[in-house]
């Protein structure tokens, strides 16, 4: 490549153009959102990514501006289960198609089946991994197999429960019902 591209500031068509490859790796603790998911635990482990970009149709009027990202990262997050810390690896294997500014974008994103972003000069491609991790993360991350037993109760013993049952709503609902003679 006849030059340097910055991950920080990408010109992507001028990247595509030149068919550029790039790969990175940077903590955890480089990325402020992810470090939150994670409460801050394990910011020295590495989120790896690699990105090619390509122009598909290059003799056509309006040539396709693709990039492709993989990415991976393993993040220390809370077991929904057991509530102890449960390393959960979260990849990423995207393509994106690059179109003409926002406006663009947005019209054609909810059409394709591929994910459409606007073309800039100065793309945050760091930015763009840490979200399509936040995107990939599990919603209700848990172990296997939980570390320690799960206690499972509906009721806490020390609360009293008051005067017995309550009446059923569909019998209080009965009692205003006319009633024929």
């Amino acid at each position: 490549m006849s030059k340097e591209f910055s991950a920080r500031s990408l010109d992507v068509k001028r990247f595509a153009e030149e068919g550029g490859k790039m790969e990175g790796q940077q903590p955890l603790s480089a990325y402020k959102r992810l470090m939150a998911e994670t409460h801050g635990r394990n910011g020295e482990k590495p989120v790896t990514w690699s990105i090619a970009a390509e122009l598909r149709n290059a003799g056509h009027v309006n040539p396709e501006i693709w990039m492709h990202l993989n990415s991976l990262a393993t993040l220390e997050l809370s077991c929904q289960r057991c509530l102890a810390p449960v390393e959960v690896p979260v990849e990423v294997d995207r393509a994106f198609r690059f179109v003409s500014d926002e406006e663009a974008a947005a019209a054609q994103d909810e059409q394709s089946e591929e994910d459409v972003l606007a073309l800039s000069r100065s793309f945050d491609l760091l930015a763009l991994v840490e979200d399509e991790i936040l995107m990939e993360m599990p919603l209700a991350p848990r172990h296997e197999s939980c570390p320690v037993p799960v206690t499972l109760a509906v009721a806490d013993e020390d609360i009293d429960d008051g005067p017995g049952a309550a009446e059923n709503p569909f019998a209080v609902l009965g009692r205003f019902k006319p009633r024929k003679s």
